[in-house]
């Protein structure tokens, strides 16, 4: 920004990166310069700043008050290396092998979770889109008229052995970290936006919410 800053007062040569930022910043969209190392987003540059200073707040926070219980999940750039943590933990505290599958339970109410988990991690920030959680069942439901995304509860995300997960109707939801639904392989052999699917209580045929679209989200294009 200070050499942009420069090259718009003549003291300093507009070369084609500076060209390209400035015309971004003027249409109110993210440089593309930016976004070589940045985390994904669909965001107006306004919104994106903010939330690059709210990531940064979250990392504040954890650094002068300690690990927070519940983790703001859209916070981490690499998701993936977080979750993957959680499992290294679990595999060192029981000594099992690190290929655990993870599961996962709604908690409604993350303002009254205020221990962290023996196992795993709370997480939250979470949006869904085409439906909403309905906490009275605890299940998914029909999304209200006109309303296209809701905040997600909380969910406690910890590793287990798969022939102790009880079998439940549920709906294997997937998250991503932006609205785009796709993305390309990175060099750790993630993908850049999908990060993993979340099993979700429901209360019919898991075909209903796979015919409505329905998705998890980190963040919004707002």
């Amino acid at each position: 920004m200070t050499n942009l800053g420069k090259a718009l007062k003549g003291l300093a040569l507009m070369n084609d990166e500076l060209d390209v930022t400035s015309k971004a910043l003027f249409d109110g969209k993210i440089p593309p310069p930016w976004m070589k190392r940045s985390f994904p987003s669909l965001k107006p540059v306004g919104s994106y700043i903010k939330e690059v200073q709210e990531r940064v707040q979250f990392f504040n926070d954890w650094i002068d008050k300690g690990e927070p219980v519940v983790f703001w999940i859209p916070g981490f750039f690499f998701t993936q290396a977080f979750l993957t943590a959680s499992k290294q933990n679990y595999a060192r505290r029981y000594t099992v092998e690190i290929d655990k599958m993870m599961e996962f339970v709604v908690k409604d109410g993350a303002e009254e979770l205020k221990e962290p988990p023996k196992d795993g991690v709370y997480a939250k920030g979470i949006f869904i889109e085409a439906c909403k959680w309905d906490e009275d069942n605890h299940v998914l439901g029909e999304s209200d008229p006109k309303v296209l995304f809701t905040h997600f509860p909380a969910i406690w995300m910890f590793p287990t052995e798969l022939e102790k997960i009880k079998p439940t109707k549920t709906y294997n939801c997937p998250l991503y970290k932006t609205t785009d639904r796709r993305g390309v392989l990175s060099t750790t052999g993630h993908s850049t936006n999908f990060v993993c699917d979340i099993r979700v209580p429901v209360d019919c045929d898991a075909a209903h919410w796979t015919r409505r679209g329905v998705a998890m989200f980190l963040a919004l294009p707002e």
